[in-house]
């Protein structure tokens, strides 16, 4: 049989404001006592009042403008009611009917993935198990740390989909400079709500619902939670796809639950049923009134947008001639884009200054440029962090690589060059002349060279002759170490093909 595979997704970030949600304790946990970071009102104290974090709710709205989304011009909080250790007053302050923000989408490759909603709420403390102990522990400084909520629609098709998702979702919210969203600390948790359809006995409605044709009942949706990683949302949910498929197949009845994801065991786990709407006892908030938007405080938010990588990528595709994968990776990290922007701004300018034209020769020099952002200059930022990218400045990035375009420098002399220049900073062509590492491109010298190779090699220069052409690139290594590193290679290999024949 065939099924239709229906993923949706709820995503958590906690936003990274100076205080908490609903009070004045500092929103930063780190190196906190635990429990150090609370107050009465975030403790749950009763007769407590709340007042709502002004920038949290302004991020929201931000974050649902760079998504598409409409914004409600009349909000509101509301109570959802359940008991849990680490909830002292036994409700959730959230939001239900009226969120901020709503019907919005994102684009991932060629697909739109519909948002139905972001809201804000306040997220709860954290349950510690102390290994070997038959007691749990709660730390509630995290109790309050404003939650932004975002759920999509249930269209996405497959796990790599919803991974990407995920990913393109964490770039936006750092561009936003609202959450620094690291899963690893629990500042970006994604939820997967997952169904299995047999194939066209079911169609969409919007709105989250779909509904069955004929008389074919539905499978039920099952909430995969405790997902930590990238890596783990796709393969959660690429197991509860097989596991719901072979259960159907297997006659078994599936039930709709929350599941949780043993990383370990690389399987889901039942955790309880799944509750519904009316479960959560929604009812408006009472200490906190309505909430209205006036048109220009709308539009006063609009204006702190940025490009979004989504749309960042199409235009460093479309305006630099980078290829979709360099282009991704480019605008993955806010501060990396920045730099590859200003960099090919540079080489634009040293192209004008030169009398030529860049729409003919942004090509070639994009594609040096995009080599050696996405290979030599990550292996720095991989070891050394955003720092590196300080000492090495777009100006003098942009000049290496006019060095490397004119020929001036190989490509072993390039590496040389920003080696020094991650370690020091400095001005590539003062590090050039000070290394003594300008191509030599003297065409009798290097014969000269060359012909005293091969006159030292007489057995290669045989196997050359005899039909092993690959040895050329003994010789080549050969020179290459005779000149330090310094010879023109294609003049190499023009000498010694010359010589050879």
């Amino acid at each position: 049989m065939e099924y239709d595979v229906i993923i949706g997704l709820e995503i958590h970030a906690e936003l990274k404001t100076k205080s908490k949600m609903f009070c004045e304790c500092d929103n930063n946990p780190e190196g906190k006592k635990p429990n150090e970071n609370t107050c009465p009102i975030c403790l749950g104290h009763p007769g407590c009042l709340p007042i709502p974090n002004k920038q949290a709710i302004e991020w929201t709205v931000l974050t649902g403008l760079a998504l598409h989304c409409k914004v409600n011009k009349l909000s509101k909080f509301d109570r959802k009611n359940y008991f849990y250790h680490d909830l002292p007053k036994a409700y959730q302050i959230s939001q239900y009917d009226l969120p901020f923000v709503y019907d919005g989408y994102m684009q991932v490759d060629d697909t739109r993935v519909a948002i139905t909603r972001i809201h804000l709420e306040e997220d709860t403390g954290k349950n510690t198990h102390p290994a070997g102990k038959n007691y749990s522990l709660i730390d509630f400084n995290r109790s309050s740390t404003p939650l932004m909520e975002m759920v999509t629609e249930p269209t996405i098709k497959s796990a790599e989909q919803a991974k990407k998702f995920c990913q393109q979702y964490q770039q936006i919210l750092r561009y936003l400079d609202i959450s620094n969203a690291d899963m690893e600390k629990g500042e970006m948790r994604c939820e997967a709500n997952i169904s299995v359809q047999e194939k066209g006995k079911w169609e969409y409605l919007g709105n989250c619902e779909i509904k069955p044709i004929g008389d074919y009942k539905l499978s039920p949706k099952v909430e995969v939670k405790n997902i930590n990683s990238f890596k783990a949302v796709e393969k959660a949910i690429n197991f509860e796809i097989k596991r719901q498929i072979e259960a159907l197949e297997d006659g078994e009845k599936l039930v709709q639950e929350t599941r949780g994801w043993d990383e370990n065991k690389a399987v889901t786990v039942s955790q309880r049923t799944k509750e519904t709407s009316a479960d959560y006892r929604y009812f408006p908030e009472p200490d906190i009134p309505p909430i209205k938007f006036e048109a220009s405080e709308i539009e006063a938010i609009k204006a702190k947008l940025t490009e979004m990588p989504p749309e960042k990528k199409v235009r460093f595709i479309e305006q630099y001639d980078f290829d979709a994968d360099t282009a991704e990776i480019l605008v993955a990290d806010k501060q990396i884009a920045n730099f590859a922007e200003n960099t090919i701004s540079e080489l634009r300018a040293w192209i004008d200054s030169n009398g030529d034209d860049w729409e003919r020769q942004k090509k070639k020099l994009a594609k040096t440029a995009s080599n050696w952002l996405t290979s030599e200059l990550f292996k720095y930022i991989k070891a050394d962090g955003m720092e590196v990218i300080k000492k090495i400045t777009p100006e003098n990035f942009a000049e290496l690589i006019t060095l490397i375009y004119q020929g001036k420098i190989n490509s072993s002399a390039g590496q040389t060059v920003l080696e020094k220049m991650a370690t020091d900073g400095g001005d590539p062509s003062n590090i050039v002349e000070e290394l003594g590492l300008e191509q030599i491109d003297d065409e009798a010298e290097l014969e000269k060279t060359i012909q005293n190779i091969l006159d030292q090699n007489a057995s290669q220069v045989e196997e050359y002759k005899s039909g092993k052409e690959n040895v050329i690139q003994f010789f080549v290594g050969q020179t290459m170490s005779a000149t330090k590193g310094k010879a023109n290679p294609k003049k190499v290999i023009e000498i010694l093909k010359k010589l050879l024949s």
